[in-house]
């Protein structure tokens, strides 16, 4: 029971500060997603999904920027191509959702005003967002190799040599 406590106390202990990074990772990453949105379809007057895509490719720049040379800059990295396509990939799954919530908000619902806008477009950031955090953390940025185990002790070749005489 000890030990299970203490990996799970371990694993939190690594969670944390990776889970707060992402926040601000994220949160930057919102501000230019969510403000850039807002401003595209309220003051530009792009479509709606039209106006998300733009802010969210955006958005994917400043955050696979901050996640792979901050938030999980002690994970182990893969080739950066392969890295890179994993992120746009997870990132157009996270946008997939967003585009859902403001689809069935402003097309299945009718409510195209700019406070439901918003309102869906935070709702489609918030689960994209889960979604990503934990895609990210087991296929894009994965956990640090274990140390290789010791090697074993050298044989007593002393212990040998007293036998043979």
């Amino acid at each position: 029971m000890a030990r299970l406590l203490a990996g799970a106390v371990a694993r939190v202990r690594q969670l944390v500060p990776e889970l707060a990074k992402f926040g601000v990772v994220g949160s930057i990453g919102a501000i230019v997603d969510l403000g850039g949105s807002g401003v595209l379809y309220g003051t530009a007057h792009l479509g709606p999904l039209t106006a998300k895509a733009i802010a969210v490719i955006a958005a994917c720049v400043v955050t696979y920027l901050g996640s792979r040379f901050w938030t999980f800059r002690y994970r182990e990295n893969q080739s950066l191509l392969r890295e890179l396509v994993l992120f746009i990939v997870l990132n157009a799954i996270g946008l997939i959702m967003a585009e859902a919530v403001i689809a069935i908000t402003a097309y299945a619902f009718g409510a195209r005003n700019q406070v439901a806008y918003n309102a869906a477009s935070i709702i489609g950031t918030g689960l994209g967002t889960i979604f990503r955090f934990f895609a990210y953390r087991k296929w894009v940025f994965l956990a640090p190799k274990p140390p290789p185990p010791p090697p074993p002790p050298p044989r007593q070749a002393a212990g040998l040599d007293e036998a043979i005489r």
